[in-house]
């Protein structure tokens, strides 16, 4: 479900009042907790956090006028997504974060290979998700990218 929000308070403002509080969290959580150097931004009709053109000049290697991407957050029909491209990128944190979930909520992880599902508000682990936001300076998540792109 991809908004037409042109900045992350219309997105939030648009959702179902039983979506808002946990979408607003989330954001709140990632926010305050990114180190310094991402902006929130609306990407792919989603709340964004990038690292911006004037860090990153080369942008998105598929579309480079688009920012670097590194966490969106999405309400979609049945379920709260956090995409969390370092998680994809980079397997010390994902197998970190693996080992943390079980430490933060008894509930099993649903994710793929960046997106992690959120069915009911009261299953976010909150705290987990302030201290995954902290892992990734952007110098690291552009270091983390680069060797991507060159193994592909």
């Amino acid at each position: 479900m991809q908004s037409k929000a042109i900045t992350p308070k219309e997105y939030i403002d648009a959702l179902p009042e039983d979506r808002k509080a946990i979408v607003s969290a989330i954001c709140k959580a990632i926010k305050s907790n990114l180190p310094k150097g991402f902006e929130e931004i609306i990407n792919y009709g989603m709340i964004g956090y990038v690292i911006p053109h004037t860090l990153y000049p080369k942008g998105y290697h598929c579309d480079p006028k688009l920012p670097l991407g590194f966490i969106s957050v999405a309400s979609q029909k049945n379920y709260v997504a956090i995409h969390h491209m370092g998680l994809y990128g980079s397997t010390p944190l994902l197998e970190w974060f693996q080992q943390e979930w079980k430490k933060h909520t008894p509930k099993k992880l649903d994710m793929g290979k960046a997106c992690i599902r959120f069915k009911k508000a009261e299953d976010v682990p909150i705290k987990l998700i302030e201290e995954l936001a902290t892992k990734l300076t952007p110098q690291k998540w552009i270091e983390v990218y680069e060797k991507a792109l060159i193994r592909s």
